[in-house]
């Protein structure tokens, strides 16, 4: 008997890991740890695979449970978290760009993807409308567009010294300020993981609205010149 229950007990402790939902932040932080934030951080931002991933609401739910205000009583440590979240963030861009630089657009073209296609598209006009630095800073906050924006510019041959400044640059100000939001809200209201899902579509429109007002301004400025033809 106590044989089989050596035998059984690799099983068991499996067990969690078959139930875990990679679509549902929640549940990838109770299962992975601060660790498994590092890697989602990573496959999201630099392997194409990767773009169904929920780095938005994974930051921030990540950062709630730092307050350890959550009924589930797991309690994440604020230090090691920014960093493991900052390091894969900032390492995935990096390694996203070089496949881009090296194997262009072979791998986005093998992709069925409708959903991915339509992100590359939108990382391509982000790139030539607003010049890189705005580009790969607005894209981090975009959920598909900063998973194929990095091989994008790879791709699309960003000198590698502007990408890396401003993906840096960009990668923290998206994972700092994401996880510490969540880490704030949690520190302040009791069993705040209540509310996650309508919290987290909130700071989802949020993010877009510096994408929106930069779309906006570019409609006005390439309107007035047809204005200007026009009389």
């Amino acid at each position: 008997m106590k044989g089989l229950a050596t035998l059984s007990a690799p099983l068991f402790a499996a067990a969690p890991l078959l139930a875990v939902n990679v679509l549902d932040a929640q549940s990838l932080v109770t299962a992975f740890g601060v660790l498994g934030v590092g890697v989602v951080m990573f496959a999201e931002t630099g392997l194409l695979v990767g773009f169904f991933l929920p780095g938005d609401s994974l930051l921030f739910t990540a950062g709630l449970l730092c307050a350890g205000t959550s009924e589930t009583g797991l309690k994440l440590s604020l230090p090691w978290l920014l960093a493991a979240a900052a390091v894969g963030a900032l390492a995935g861009s990096q390694c996203g760009y070089l496949i881009g630089r090296k194997a262009g657009g072979a791998l986005l073209a093998r992709s069925r993807s409708t959903r991915l296609h339509e992100g590359a598209q939108r990382a391509e006009t982000l790139l030539k409308r607003y010049g890189y630095a705005k580009a790969i800073v607005l894209a981090r906050f975009v959920p598909v567009v900063r998973t194929v924006l990095n091989p994008m510019a790879g791709a699309l041959h960003v000198p590698a010294r502007t990408f890396t400044v401003w993906q840096v640059i960009g990668g923290l100000l998206w994972t700092v300020g994401l996880t510490l939001g969540g880490y704030a809200l949690g520190s302040s209201i009791p069993n705040v993981d209540h509310y996650v899902l309508p919290v987290v579509a909130v700071i989802v429109v949020l993010s877009l609205i510096p994408l929106a007002v930069e779309f906006r301004r570019s409609r006005r400025s390439a309107v007035a010149p047809q204005n200007g033809t026009g009389r």
